[in-house]
């Protein structure tokens, strides 16, 4: 099931999801010591655009590759970036024509096998697939009782959808034909009003799921969000601890 597919869920996504991809994107550009831009990087699972636009600072072109239409309509354009609907497993794109392919937000979506296979067949000879992700803990750096309430009626109210989260190893990726080289883990920090704070969690798949494929109303959760959270703000502006993962993954012979 796509939950990204609605172009209101696009729109919501695209203006409230915070814009962290630059920070993978400066580690990344340092772990493989990227001197010179490549030619051509894939960022596949793009949505909006916003990985595929950080993706432009070590890329001379970029293609950014979603199944979802809504996705791509609201997606930022910009000189040296191409879009294209298209799923992750069966890419549009010649054989062996890049030296880097990212997904961000989106690999736990795909069908890993056919992807995996997808990949090689587009990345030249030793060239690198990066996956990433990025998402909050619940920890508000203020109010050590905003994590209690994320757990413990936030998610339960509102569960996720299933996904699959098999973690990566080296036996992993030696099966589907890459060297697992590195996992880097990072966290982040964001600042958010109650209002921001409502405003991104009701871009999450769980939310989706209740609205766009359950029976709720995206208003009605926002609001309730709102509300629930706002007496666990001692000022205007909180900070939320995000955490990630990335995954350096090197194509074998």
């Amino acid at each position: 099931m796509n939950y990204f597919e609605y172009k209101s869920v696009a729109e919501r996504y695209a203006r409230h999801r915070p814009y962290f991809h630059p920070l993978v994107i400066e580690k990344v550009k340092s772990y493989l010591n990227i001197a010179e831009s490549v030619d051509l990087a894939i960022d596949v699972g793009c949505g909006p655009g916003q990985s595929t636009v950080a993706l432009k600072e070590i890329a001379i072109r970029v293609i950014g590759a979603d199944l979802s239409a809504g996705m791509l309509s609201v997606a930022e354009k910009k000189p040296g970036i191409q879009y294209l609907q298209s799923p992750a497993e069966n890419l549009p794109i010649r054989d062996l024509c890049t030296d880097l392919i990212t997904t961000s937000l989106a690999f736990h979506w795909f069908d890993h096998r056919r992807f995996f296979a997808e990949a090689r067949r587009i990345l030249k000879e030793q060239a690198w697939l990066i996956i990433s992700n990025n998402g909050i803990t619940g920890q508000m750096r203020e109010n050590v009782r905003f994590e209690e309430w994320f757990n413990e009626v936030y998610d339960r109210r509102y569960p996720s959808p299933p996904r699959n989260t098999t973690p990566m190893n080296s036996r992993r990726a030696r099966e589907h034909g890459f060297r697992f080289a590195l996992k880097e883990e990072y966290q982040n920090e964001v600042p958010f009003t109650v209002e921001e704070l409502a405003a991104y969690l009701v871009t999450q798949s769980n939310v989706i799921a209740a609205t766009e494929h359950g029976q709720e109303q995206v208003e009605d959760v926002y609001q309730w969000i709102v509300e629930q959270a706002r007496p666990l703000f001692k000022s205007e502006r909180s900070s939320f601890v995000f955490s990630g993962y990335i995954w350096y993954l090197q194509k074998t012979s």
